[in-house]
């Protein structure tokens, strides 16, 4: 079957000429390796597209409610400092962007909510400092130069060497863990999940679930792997909180015996005075 190049020029960039070939042209569906690669690439796009808005219903929840009441800072901390060393070892390792394209627009996204979490607790000074911070390591982790030799070979040189950046990603998973552990300690002691979102934790689930499978796919890495299958079980948690909160409001808090108020015992002595 042969298909109108308009069609034809993207589905071989995305699944190559051989799997077009196999798949489109001869429509072999007995090619495992060609299925299960184009099942990948299929993911690998539809995640980085989910990455786009991922955030974008936690920002306007944060916006509309002018609080991040709920929302750990910590959490987004720790979360967006894997994001920004696995953004810089991806793009150093140059794997495809279809394995790890959504980590640059969470990155962003993650960046715009520590913005508005500082900004609502009047914090605007730290808010500056923190996302300048990030945005110089996320410079200084992935910048590269490229220089040619005298004998015309190209030697590529970097701020950070490689193995310090592997070691930065190996880091990551227990970064990425323990930036779940604020937020579902958070959701428990609160007995509700605030102005977390909901669209927000299953679409991460979800994401990491298909990403376990992608890497397994395209990149031979067990560094990445190993992140994303650990990431996928801590999402889960957040996943089930989320359902078993759901219909869950706010506690109120109580009014203390003895505390000024209305109907307290201080009011009921002043009411007798008065009928004396």
């Amino acid at each position: 079957m042969q298909l109108p190049f308009f069609l034809k020029t993207p589905a071989v960039a995305i699944i190559g000429e051989t799997c077009y070939a196999s798949l489109i042209e001869d429509l072999n569906l007995r090619d495992v390796p060609c299925i299960k690669y184009a099942i990948s690439k299929g993911l690998g796009l539809g995640i980085v597209a989910g990455g786009a808005i991922v955030k974008v219903p936690q920002i306007i929840k944060i916006v509309h409610a002018r609080s991040a009441k709920g929302v750990s800072l910590s959490s987004y901390m720790l979360e967006t400092l894997a994001c920004v060393i696995s953004l810089a070892y991806n793009i150093r390792q140059n794997n495809p962007i279809s394995t790890y394209g959504e980590t640059f627009f969470v990155t962003l996204q993650n960046l715009v909510i520590l913005g508005l979490m500082l900004h609502y607790a009047g914090k605007n000074t730290s808010a500056f400092m923190i996302l300048s911070s990030f945005l110089f390591m996320g410079n200084l982790l992935g910048r590269t130069s490229q220089f040619k030799q005298m004998d015309g070979s190209v030697v590529t040189t970097a701020l950070v060497s490689q193995g310090a950046l592997a070691f930065l990603q190996a880091a990551t998973i227990p970064i990425n863990l323990f930036s779940k552990v604020p937020q579902i300690i958070e959701n428990y002691k609160n007995g509700n999940t605030g102005q977390l979102s909901a669209f927000t934790v299953f679409n991460y689930f979800a994401g990491s679930l298909a990403r376990v499978y992608t890497t397994l796919t395209e990149v031979d890495d067990i560094i990445i792997l190993s992140g994303f299958l650990l990431s996928t079980l801590f999402n889960c948690i957040l996943a089930l909180q989320m359902a078993l909160y759901w219909n869950s409001a706010s506690k109120p808090s109580k009014v203390k015996v003895g505390e000024k108020g209305e109907g307290g015992p201080s009011d009921a002595k002043k009411r007798v005075k008065k009928l004396d």
